[in-house]
């Protein structure tokens, strides 16, 4: 499970409790593009391991996420010097024995959600995306320019006759929400400096922005291949663009594009199904088949589509679009061929991510999509699956032996 460090509503207790063995943590108290020290790795480390001796031990499996400084994604001449920087930490970390280091690729904003508390018909709480609410703060709050271009004339005039009713708390909320920061940190973007921000990306199209994070991939990736550290990149959330800035990590053929652009297995993939999943033509069962080789972590989630597309929300593991048995069962098989193989590592990484605020956690101040119970029911209905899953293999396996000895004895006979 994904543990945001010592102010984490979720303790490491709660984690090892549900059954986990690997925690998924990060320095978030370091600023974005400062070298991470061993003494602040081991630091963390041994607070992880703290009370292994005593109860069911737990390690730092993954480390979600080694940001990305905004001057490397806008290819800005200081970008150098961040990226010798992100080496060094890669040098460190691997120096401890963290093998596995998850980042993104998306400027200026991590994920964009606009309800963090949005009820289900069980009266649990998700987080949900609305495009015409998201539009209402594009255009009549954040007051972008040229923003109208990007959303259609019935979402417009919709998003002005909301907007005329809201009250000022309404309003509040919406843009607390959307300028939410990154996971874990303490802070959020301000509203006045924000246009600033996305002002500085006026020039970078999708192309440029996917030249620099191929520059920045060919950079830190031979660093990472040679101290065995594997790098995944998490897709786009939501994957397509906002605000006006460039998305480039949100299809399989952008996927296939940066592995190819530096051909090494350091260079790999987080595999989200739910930010992958919000896009219908993502093949996701496909993509673990054929990417299979470049996945070094997984997240598993499933978001539901609404009437209008653009629109979705968190739906419980085993819901929404995602066929989540047609993915396990995928990743299933890429483990078994690594076994096969000999290639090392066989077991995948994954974690259960963002689920429902539910029963007690509905009570308790809690990271948006990160509370306790509602992630520990999404663990428990993934483990459930593979099981059955990986039994189901067995019985077929086996039947297919003996299947095989009764053809074998008709021959003879």
């Amino acid at each position: 499970m994904r543990w945001f460090g010592p102010h984490d509503p979720v303790s490491l207790f709660d984690i090892r409790q549900a059954g986990c063995s690997g925690v998924v943590t990060a320095l978030h108290q370091l600023p974005v593009g400062a070298v991470w020290s061993v003494d602040e790795i081991k630091t963390r480390q041994q607070l992880i391991e703290a009370d292994n001796e005593k109860y069911a031990p737990l390690h730092w499996a993954v480390v979600e996420s080694l940001p990305v400084h905004e001057d490397i994604k806008k290819g800005l001449p200081a970008r150098a010097t961040y990226i010798e920087n992100y080496k060094q930490s890669l040098r460190n970390l691997a120096a401890c024995g963290i093998q596995t280091v998850c980042y993104n690729f998306m400027p200026v904003l991590d994920w964009s959600r606009t309800n963090l508390s949005y009820e289900m018909p069980d009266g649990s709480r998700a987080l949900r995306f609305v495009w015409q609410d998201f539009a209402l703060f594009d255009l009549f709050i954040l007051k972008r320019p040229n923003a109208a271009a990007d959303y259609e004339a019935d979402v417009i005039e919709a998003a002005r006759q909301q907007f005329a009713a809201m009250t000022a708390e309404q309003v509040a909320q919406l843009t607390n929400t959307v300028l939410l920061g990154l996971p874990g940190s303490e802070e959020a973007f301000e509203l006045s400096g924000f246009q600033g921000l996305l002002d500085q990306y006026a020039a970078i199209d999708s192309q440029e922005l996917r030249q620099n994070l191929y520059h920045f991939m060919r950079e830190v990736g031979p660093v990472a291949q040679e101290v065995g550290v594997n790098l995944c990149i998490h897709p786009d959330d939501p994957p397509y663009p906002l605000l006006g800035l460039p998305r480039v990590v949100s299809t399989e053929a952008d996927l296939v594009e940066l592995m190819e652009a530096y051909d090494a297995p350091a260079n790999g993939i987080t595999f989200c199904t739910g930010s992958l999943g919000v896009r219908s033509d993502n093949d996701l069962p496909g993509m673990v088949r054929r990417l299979g080789q470049r996945i070094h972590f997984i997240h598993l989630r499933a978001t539901k589509r609404e009437a209008n597309p653009r629109n979705f929300h968190e739906a419980d593991h085993l819901a929404g679009d995602v066929d989540m048995y047609a993915v396990v069962r995928e990743i299933v098989q890429e483990e078994q061929r690594r076994a096969q193989a000999g290639s090392g590592v066989s077991q995948l990484t994954m974690r259960p991510d963002h689920g429902h605020q539910m029963l007690d956690d509905l009570h308790k101040k809690t990271y948006p999509g990160y509370s306790a119970i509602g992630r520990l029911r999404g663990l428990a209905e993934l483990r459930g699956l593979e099981y059955g899953i990986r039994g189901a293999l067995a019985d077929i396996k086996q039947d297919a032996a003996s299947q095989a000895v009764v053809n074998k004895e008709s021959l003879t006979s």
